[in-house]
């Protein structure tokens, strides 16, 4: 790509560099933080350097200028500011306007690349983080309790079990902190894989041409050339701007407001002067060119990167909600140990001195800690951040910050513009007018023709002024193509405007390009709407000039006085002319064209603009005097044609319910059509500012629908319409910019409060900024916003999450959370899900690890704390199943797909809808955590039960465990024989000083044993029956107990599982074996957890160190039953609670076919319009035609949609043959065409919703809703009588489409 240098000329040396849309796609910057969020730390740095740098100055010591903090970067002593522009050129061996020659490139290019280097990588901080991040913090606490509970506190004989305990949690801390620096790495390595697709360029002139080039092959001494929009490529002299140019300087300032360029220094100090332009920032008005003195490392910013430190970015709202859940249950973690070691000490302790001691009840309690410890959350959320980036990848959806996906899913306001974002962006002109004709399809070869024909002299005019008022430019080179085949660099409605006139003009448009020299010119920018140009006929001798000015009609046709007709003719602008123009203006905007004026007037006289460069602002005030008296030349109508995805993914989006809001610059008539054509516009009528003021004005007194209103908004957080007026009832309103300007408070109450659909239209950035702000501000709305272009970037930034189109401006992708590499709109709707999806999956997450972990675990150490049991499962197996079973079982949930509903619910209020509420409370511990705790202290009683200990024998032991009841029983059989005068030498326990003879053995009948030889026995105090044979079968015992409480808890976890995965169907619809929900990983968790049983369980050396035991077979199969009946409560849950969102125990739905021949209706069930597979379709249309086939069969009969399987092909089958007499069926046309609309949609995601499979079988009586559609009823609005042949080949027609 390439310009001539005589395509950029200037008169007296005055140059103004051609602009170019140069669309750019930087990478993510690692020293600047993304969406509004900029590092703290330079702009405070920059600050301080400035001031440093101005002090220094004061006192005359520009070498001491960069003592200190300006010492290190050198930004002190930077004079290029000061210098003439031919003095900085000298130096860096350049020119002002041809640019460096080749060798010096070549020979510069050897110092390095444009690139800043990203701060150290400060491994040891990541690996500290990996370790004792997230709840690692508690298990460190518990590895260190429990090495303290081994030494000193063990005493002499310090018990092995505390030792491998210890172990056991320091390899889990080891293993978890491995699984998050893997996790990290491979989501990360996804992201800077989609990173590499983005290359940022920069525009250079070199030997005289210009020449895109990727940024970092920037070479000190190039000539930059800057258009609206472009980041700063390197540090830049600026020798030449436009009088408009502006730059963006809050990423190194935090100021955002634009600074003014100048090709004049303004101020001595370097950073403050306004001709100089640094690294990073951005262009947002006008153009520039200048002369790059710094690269890379070596640029202010480069310099500010490196001492300023690490970016810091604001928390999303799921970190958010995640570290209160890590607060919260760390809180309950550390308070119920310390509670349960206060009673140890104050009570236990004193009253029961043998019961434990001080190491075990550490141990013991140490339980607390894991117990609350969900250890598989931070692993299942670092997981799903990984799934996110593989999935945002395929996409080419560039993510800054993963998390913020999450932040989408919570999107309730999208704002989105217009051209380039809902639109294509690739403009085409369609329609031309001049006062006295209008030509339609100017974009074909005949209206081309026909225009040139019949106003051959208008034409003439009309090219010139296209041509001339243009910042768009063929490519080089080029010349040989046609003009639509042509490369060009400029903006959209510039490049269509340049290839209609070079159209329209034949081979006369480099001819008209070389006649003229421009003087002067005035880029077009989004708060003028219009661009100016003043040229100069070289043909002609005289010092007249011309002003060519291009823009919007609703401010160019209040300053024209006059107009050209068809054959060239200047005629008055009279009232008639002004309002025809009006009416076709008007016209072509409701047929969604952007139209444009373009004038033009005859000044006398170009000397003013001989003046300096420095004069550039008295050349301005000259041009924008002269914009007054103008001559209509032609009215132009551009169109620019929907994405193909926009309307299908708005419908996605909508369905959501997200209010999708269009906030564009253009006109309000082709706002209101485009956003008819997308989707946005529904509502047959839209209301207007006049509506909105008069409800105001009731709402501010309280009558009227303004005050029913104002009674419903009872707190700004209630500013919304309801999720069922979005879905059944949308209201729209279409507003433009100027009558944004006299809104009040209460106005923006009744705009947000009331409609659904809305199209801002007639913005500029400030307004689409106070729409933003104000949307944030009610209703507790989260807001993102699209866009591509300059003036998108303050609502980007402003949103809670802004998404810019990649091949928008660089300023625009700056400001964004998210960029659509492929311009994609539908990535949306993909964002939306996952971040729905990544929601759902960790709280279902949290549902399953709490219940056995927070519960079923931490009522263990309760029952030995308060109520003096043996522990029912020791701290070892509680922290295995914390740390490897729960984790295991809890990863296969992130590999979830979306249930049914997701994207059919309402969006999360991120302010009062909580990871954790009451429901969540109450699902946790009064229904699943009970069934689980009372299940596996069953499974533990019926064990003891099994060898004569029973519950009484269990409850309040304490002291007397194996001294009375059961266990004293179960002791004395197990040492029949023993003879007593042994424990002597064992245990130090003279029996003959406590009255038995030493000779004497426990009898085998050992009732029969001496009452006083009893009581003796049974006194804890003397410690004989912990020293006898059969006291260690009993804690073998204990042992094998904590393996049946743990056993249980892992196959009641099954059932836990298989309930949580689907909170709304049925385990019948969504087993994980086969069918849509199909999840594997479930079965290989359960595989892995049932191993870890049997290891446990069943080997030596872990019974031996960690105190496990064998266990019967029937303990494997009796939680098994539990498990069922788990699953079965669920079940029930789910089938009492059809309205699923609403439900006290949250969630559950049925999709059932209700048939009733008799009526000929088909009734499906389904709680809303749900995804449901192809399959599932299938099974339906099966069974509804099996109705109209055999109804004697098949009368009042209830199917479930899985109990027949047919294909599609088959159904097509039948509904060939079916045609029933015209007297018998009615149908709504409105649902057949949103039908046959909705399977394009859903033919590309291979499903496809309920409610339009009932429109594609409506002839057959389907209906969308609870209810029957009897014959002939004409109730419904839209119904009309179908003949058989309609019936036909209408069922036929979108059945094929559906395939």
């Amino acid at each position: 790509m390439a310009t001539s240098p005589s395509a950029i000329k200037a008169v007296d040396d005055f140059i103004v560099a051609e602009s170019s849309d140069g669309i750019l796609t930087p990478s993510v910057d690692p020293n600047v933080a993304h969406s509004g969020s900029i590092n703290p730390g330079i702009p405070i740095r920059y600050r301080t350097i400035s001031l440093t740098v101005d002090q220094s100055l004061r006192t005359k010591k520009p070498k001491q200028a960069a003592s200190g903090a300006a010492e290190n970067l050198d930004i002190g002593s930077i004079r290029y500011h000061l210098n003439r522009v031919e003095d900085v050129c000298t130096k860096f061996s350049t020119h002002p306007t041809l640019g460096l020659d080749s060798a010096a490139v070549t020979r510069k290019a050897a110092d390095g690349k444009n690139k800043i280097s990203p701060p150290p990588t400060r491994y040891l901080q990541k690996a500290l983080t990996y370790i004792f991040g997230g709840f690692n913090f508690l298990m460190w606490i518990a590895f260190i309790l429990t090495i303290l509970s081994y030494e000193p506190l063990g005493g002499s004989n310090p018990q092995v079990f505390n030792l491998g305990l210890a172990m056991v949690i320091l390899f889990a801390i080891f293993l978890a902190s491995i699984f998050y620096a893997i996790v990290d790495w491979n989501a990360s390595r996804a992201m800077k894989n989609i990173v590499n697709l983005a290359v940022a360029n920069a525009t250079v002139v070199r030997d005289g041409t210009t020449v895109d080039i990727p940024a970092t092959n920037v070479v000190v001494g190039d000539l930059l050339q800057l258009s609206l929009g472009q980041r700063v490529a390197a540090d830049i002299r600026i020798v030449q701007c436009s009088p408009d140019a502006q730059f963006d300087r809050s990423i190194l300032t935090g100021e955002s407001k634009p600074v003014a360029a100048s090709v004049d220094p303004t101020d001595e100090n370097p950073l403050e002067t306004l001709n100089l332009a640094f690294s990073s920032t951005f262009l947002v008005q006008g153009s520039a060119l200048g002369v790059v003195f710094a690269i890379g490392d070596n640029t202010v910013m480069g310099q500010l990167v490196a001492s300023a430190g690490k970016t810091k970015t604001e928390l999303t709202t799921i970190q958010k909600e995640l570290n209160m859940f890590t607060i919260i249950i760390s809180g309950f973690a550390l308070t119920f140990f310390t509670t349960s070691m206060i009673i140890y000490v104050a009570w236990v302790k004193n009253s029961y001195p043998n019961y434990e001691t001080i190491s075990g009840a550490i141990v013991n309690s140490i339980g607390c800690l894991t117990a609350f410890v969900p250890e598989g959350l931070p692993v299942a959320v670092a997981l799903s951040l990984s799934i996110i980036a593989r999935r945002m990848a395929k996409k080419n959806v560039l993510v800054k910050n993963l998390a913020t996906v999450e932040t989408l899913g919570c999107m309730s306001i999208l704002c989105s513009d217009k051209t380039g974002t809902l639109t294509m962006g690739k403009m085409r002109v369609t329609s031309m007018a001049v006062v006295d004709a209008e030509f339609d399809n100017v974009d074909s070869a005949d209206g081309v023709v026909a225009a040139r024909s019949k106003a051959e002299a208008a034409v003439e005019a009309l090219c010139v002024a296209g041509r001339l008022c243009n910042a768009a430019r063929f490519e080089p080179g080029s010349e040989h193509l046609g003009p639509f085949d042509r490369p060009i660099k400029g903006d959209p409605t510039d490049t269509a405007v340049l290839r209609f006139v070079e159209d329209l003009g034949g081979a006369t448009g480099d001819a008209v390009a070389a006649s003229y020299t421009r003087l002067f010119e005035i880029p077009f920018n989004s708060k003028n709407k219009w661009m100016a140009t003043v040229v100069k006929n070289s043909a002609k001798s005289d010092t007249s000039a011309t002003l060519l000015i291009k823009g919007a009609p609703d401010f160019l046709l209040s300053r024209c006085t006059s107009a050209l007709n068809a054959n060239g003719q200047v005629v008055p602008l009279d009232e008639t002319l002004a309002k025809k123009i009006a009416a076709t203006q008007e016209r072509w905007a409701s047929m969604s064209q952007r139209v444009l004026a373009l004038c033009q007037r005859d000044i006398a006289g170009y000397k003013d603009f001989s003046r300096s460069a420095s004069d550039i602002g008295h050349l301005d005030r000259i041009v924008q005097a002269e914009i007054q008296g103008l001559t209509l030349v032609a009215l132009i109508g551009i169109r620019d044609p929907p994405r193909a995805e926009v309307p299908d993914a708005i419908k996605v989006i909508r369905k959501a319910g997200v209010r999708v809001f269009m906030v564009t610059g253009d006109f309000i008539s082709t706002a209101s059509a485009i956003a008819r054509q997308v989707g946005i516009l529904t509502a047959e009528h839209c209301d207007g500012a006049d509506e909105v003021r008069r409800l105001a004005k009731e709402y501010q007194l309280g009558e009227g629908e303004g005050g029913k209103l104002k009674q419903q908004f009872s707190s700004k957080s209630l500013v919304r319409p309801s999720f069922e007026e979005q879905m059944t009832s949308p209201r729209g309103l279409a507003l433009t910019g100027s009558e944004l300007n006299d809104f009040g408070d209460a106005d923006w109450e009744i705009v947000f409060g009331r409609y659904s659909e809305i199209v801002f239209a007639r913005t500029s950035p400030d307004q689409k900024l106070a729409i933003v702000t104000r949307a944030r501000a009610l209703g507790d709305n989260t807001v993102a916003v699209t866009g591509d272009g300059v003036n998108d970037a303050p609502a980007l930034k402003a949103a809670d999450i802004g998404v810019a189109m990649g091949a928008g401006s660089d300023v625009a992708k700056e400001a964004a959370a998210m960029v659509l590499l492929t311009n994609d709109f539908t990535a949306i709707t993909v964002a939306i899900e996952n971040g729905r999806l990544v929601f759902d999956n960790i709280k279902k997450v949290i549902l399953y690890l709490m219940p056995a972990g927070s519960y079923s675990e931490f009522l263990a150490v309760v029952s030995n704390v308060f109520f003096g049991m043996q522990m029912p499962m020791n701290s070892y197996l509680m922290v295995f199943l914390c740390v490897f079973n729960d984790v295991v079982m809890s990863l296969s949930l992130m590999f979830e797909l979306a249930e049914a509903d997701l994207m059919s619910r309402p969006p999360r209020n991120v302010r009062r809808d909580r990871l954790t509420d009451w429901r969540f409370f109450i699902q946790v511990y009064l229904f699943v955590g009970l069934m689980m705790w009372m299940s596996a202290m069953s499974s533990w009683f019926i064990f003891f039960s099994g060898y004569g200990i029973h519950f009484h024998d269990l409850i309040g032991a304490w002291n007397s465990w194996g001294y009375y009841g059961g266990s004293y029983n179960y002791v004395m059989e197990n040492s029949a024989g023993f003879s007593l005068g042994s424990l002597n030498a064992s245990a130090g326990i003279d029996v003959t000083q406590l009255g038995i003879p030493a000779s004497y053995a426990i009898p085998t009948d050992f009732s029969t044993i001496p009452t006083n030889y009893t009581s003796v026995l049974q006194d804890p105090a003397n410690g004989i029956m912990g020293a006898l044979p059969g006291y260690s079968d009993l804690m073998s015992l204990v042992y094998s107990g904590n393996s049946v409480y743990y056993v249980c808890l892992i196959i009641v976890q099954y059932g836990d599982l298989l309930a949580i995965r689907n909170r709304r169907v049925s385990l019948l619809q969504s087993n994980p074996l086969w069918g849509p929900r199909r999840n594997l990983f479930v079965v290989v968790g359960m595989v892995c957890t049932l191993l870890f049983g049997f290891l446990n369980v069943f080997t030596p050396g872990i019974q031996t160190v960690f105190l496990t035991g064998d266990i019967p077979v029937k303990f494997w199969f009796i939680p098994l039953s539990f498990a069922v009946g788990l699953l079965l409560m669920d079940e029930m849950r789910k089938l009492i609670s059809p309205t699923a969102n609403n439900a006290f125990l949250d969630w559950g739905l049925q999709r059932k076919v209700f048939l009733d021949p008799a009526a000929r209706t088909a009734v499906l069930w389904d709680g809303g319009e749900h995804l449901v597979s192809m399959t599932r379709l299938a099974a339906i249309g099966r069974a509804v035609v099996g109705v109209l086939r055999n109804p004697d069969e098949t009368r009042n009969r209830t199917v479930n949609v899985h109990e027949v399987a047919a294909s599609l092909k088959e159904i097509l089958a039948i509904a060939q043959e079916l045609a029933p007499p015209a007297s018998e069926w009615t149908v709504s046309t409105k649902s057949t065409q949103e039908a046959a609309e909705a399977s394009r949609v859903s033919l590309a995601r291979k499903e496809i919703s309920p409610a339009v499979f009932m429109g594609f079988l409506a002839r057959a009586g389907f209906r969308q809703d609870v209810g029957h559609f009897k014959k002939n009823d004409n109730r419904l609005l839209g119904i009309e009588t179908l003949s058989p042949a309609e019936f036909k080949s209408v069922v036929i027609e979108n059945l094929r489409l559906a395939m």
